[in-house]
This record gives structure tokens, C-alpha cells and sequence, in this order.
């Protein structure tokens, strides 16, 4: 592995290279869920001669068969069922994990879609803040319920599978794929994003240390809260920055970079698959029936835990993070193989960033405004494997 840090050629504001050309507008998120998608044959859709109809159909093939993930998609009206009937309560929460898979990688498709009306900036934003929209979604019910620790512990789950498994995968898969090769990266990203990750562990550390340092726990339990949420607002300030660094100032070092099977040729541009007020109206949908899967997951989870025998700890740490974005960890491995290291790299630390600096905060705020008591002290072991995994991260990409 090799990190690029020499300066790039900018040519009328874009970035110049002989062998590398930008896809506009779409970020490191959109190019890994891409790889698991299929072309859709319109054959017979467009021998349909009713036009509001062959729209309908042409949306449902783009939308619903467009995955190499359909197969999935049964699994969301057997979790329906299951809870309508009083199925096992297993059940329900194993089904509406498997229905949540194909969701979240629709979700990426989507509002790539609507990026193509709205321009790359826009785009970007909604990449910034639908990129993990399940983890948020769950992580809402799960306040909403009180059920503080399952938050805490799927959201610290997202951050160590980013770091550890897709991030550590990606780096295997594609150094054993390109033996004969040197793997090449921008420093310069990965370097944002861990400054990034290294704040909020600063912001994650203070409440622990503030908590231990005390002689009694009550005695501190109102100052950490309050420190925790001036954290919180800090890290959402930050993190607007970074949004505005990322997608106005310094864009081009973020945006997917692509090469080019023909050298001096330049990348035919994509052209949207569905419109834009379709896009909004699925984008809507999908959401919706992730909120529904995800109050199924969140109100399932001991019943679950109770029959595999596994603690929810286990289950909020290692299968949330895992199954919820599954289609983007496998879109990161698989660029990986084809050695595009800073697509994996953008997937893997953008993620992180994301749940560390923006969804994290924003729950204690949410918390906050519902009269919920949740702060920033992940507890000790915890909060040292989330510092071990970010200062190895920081460590092994310089």
C-alpha cells in the first residue's frame, strides 16, 4: 500500500489525470452500493402501451428488481405478518433484519437517482445524512422506548465494524487480489476522516474520565449529562464544517474516482433510471418501511436474545452494524479486489465518521429533547476498544 499525497493538476476547477476521471457527483457510498446492482431488461415494460402504467412498472423494475438483492425483499411482509399474526418474536426480529439489507442499499440508489436533478452538492447532502439511515432509525425507536444502552451499543457497533471488519477486510481482500500490484490511496481523505474520529473520541473520553475521577457516581451524574450534550453540539458543528469542507471547498478530494478502460477517453455520463418526483416518493417509501422494520427490530431484540442465547449487547454490538448495511460492507470488499482503495477507504471511514460525528450527537440531542437522560459515557471497556480501533486505524493508514 502506497498513500498519494502529491498535489493534483486542477483543470477548470476539476481534478486532471491521465488515467482517472471523476464520476460527477458521486461519492465513495453510491460507487460501493453500485456493485451490487443489475441492469433491468425493459423488453417487455416498454411494449406496455397504457403510459401511467409502463411508468409504474418501468419504477417497480428499476426499484424492486434493480438489486442483486431482491431476494430479500420477501422477507419484509413475512416480518409484517409475523407480528400481525403473533408469530414467534424471534422471528419477527430475524425477518425484519433480513428485510432491512436490501433497504438500506435501495436508500444509496435512490438518492443517487435524485442527485442527478439536484446536482452533486445536494446529492452529497443527502448521502451525508441518508448514508446510515438505519442505524438513526433504530437508534430512534430504541430512545423513543427507552432502551438507552441498545443506542449506545449499535451505534458503537457501527463504528467498530467500519473500522475493524470492512475497513480490515478491504485491506486483506485487496492486498491478496493484487499481490503483483502497489494498492494507492489519498492520504489526505483518510487523514480528514481520522482527525475526525480522534475529536469524538476526545468528546467520548471526557464524560468516562469526568464520571471515574469522582468519588461518588451521583455526584457527577448531572454534570456529565451536561457535558455530554455541549459535546454533542460541538460534534454537530464539526461536522457541518467537515459537510461543507467535503461538498463546496474541497470536493474534489471526496468525490469517487473512477479509471478508465480506455486511456485520453473520457467515462460516458449515466443518465437517471427513474424521475425525480418518483425518486422522492420512493425515497419516502423505502423510509418508511425502514422506520416500521426498525420498531419491529427494537422491540424484539430481548425476545430474541432470550431464545439464541445471546446477550443483546452482542446483538446491538456485532449483527445490527453487520446485517444493516451488509450491501455497502460488500460493495467496499469487492472494490477492494478491483484495487480501488479509495472507494473502500471512503465507504469504511465515511461511515464511521458519519455515526461517530453526526448520529451519535444528534441522539443525545433527540434524547435530550424528548426528556431522555443519555450521554456520551460508553463505559470503560467500551470506550477502550473504540480508542484502540481508532488509534490503529490512524496509525496503520499513515
Amino acid at each position: 500500500m502506497a498513500s498519494l499525497q502529491e498535489p493534483r493538476l486542477l483543470e477548470n476547477g476539476n481534478l486532471k489525470g491521465s488515467s482517472k476521471e471523476i464520476r460527477h457527483g458521486r461519492t465513495a457510498h453510491n460507487m460501493s452500493s453500485s456493485s451490487l446492482r443489475k441492469k433491468s431488461d425493459l423488453t417487455l415494460v416498454s411494449k406496455v402501451r397504457c403510459g401511467m402504467l409502463r411508468h409504474l412498472l418501468t419504477n417497480l423494475q428499476e426499484v424492486i428488481l434493480g438489486t442483486k438483492l431482491t431476494v430479500l425483499f420477501p422477507a419484509i411482509p413475512l416480518a409484517i405478518a409475523a407480528e400481525c399474526y403473533g408469530f414467534g418474536r424471534p422471528w419477527v426480529f430475524g425477518l425484519s433484519l433480513l428485510g432491512l439489507t436490501p433497504l438500506a442499499e435501495r436508500v444509496s440508489f435512490l438518492t443517487e437517482q435524485i442527485a442527478y436533478y439536484t446536482g452533486p452538492t445536494v446529492g452529497g447532502l443527502l448521502n451525508a445524512t441518508c448514508g446510515n439511515a438505519t442505524e438513526l432509525i433504530i437508534a430512534i425507536f430504541a430512545l423513543w422506548q427507552h432502551k438507552i444502552e441498545v443506542v449506545k451499543y449499535s451505534l458503537l457497533g457501527s463504528i467498530l465494524s467500519n473500522l475493524l471488519l470492512v475497513l480490515g477486510t478491504s485491506l486483506f481482500c485487496g492486498g491478496i487480489a493484487n499481490l503483483g500490484k502497489e494498492q494507492k490511496y489519498d492520504r489526505r481523505q483518510a487523514d480528514v476522516n481520522a482527525l475526525l474520529l480522534l475529536l469524538a473520541l476526545l468528546c467520548h473520553m471526557l464524560p468516562l474520565l469526568f464520571r471515574i475521577s469522582a468519588a461518588s457516581v451521583s455526584l457527577t451524574e448531572v454534570p456529565t449529562l451536561q457535558l455530554s450534550r455541549v459535546s454533542s453540539i460541538i460534534m454537530l458543528l464539526a461536522y457541518i464544517t467537515y459537510i461543507i469542507f467535503q461538498l463546496v471547498t474541497h470536493r474534489q478530494l471526496f468525490e469517487a474516482q473512477e479509471e478508465s478502460e480506455e486511456h485520453g477517453d473520457d467515462v460516458s455520463e449515466e443518465t437517471p433510471v427513474i424521475g425525480f418526483w418518483s425518486g422522492i416518493v420512493w425515497l419516502v417509501g423505502m423510509t418508511a418501511v425502514i422506520a416500521l422494520l426498525s420498531e419491529f427490530v427494537v422491540g424484539t431484540i430481548e425476545d430474541a436474545s432470550e431464545s439464541w442465547g445471546l446477550s443483546v449487547s452482542f446483538i446491538s454490538i456485532i449483527l445490527l452494524p453487520i446485517v444493516g448495511n451488509a450491501a455497502e460492507h460488500a460493495g467496499a470488499v469487492i472494490f477492494a479486489f478491483k484495487n480501488k482503495l479509495d472507494i473502500s477507504l471512503g465507504v469504511a471511514l465515511g461511515s464511521a465518521t458519519q455515526i461517530s460525528m453526526f448520529v451519535v450527537p444528534l441522539c443525545v440531542i433527540v434524547a435530550w429533547i424528548l426528556g431522555i437522560e443519555m450521554d456520551l459515557n460508553f463505559n470503560l471497556l467500551e470506550t477502550g476498544a473504540l480508542a484502540l480501533s481508532i488509534i490503529t486505524t490512524a496509525f496503520t493508514l499513515q
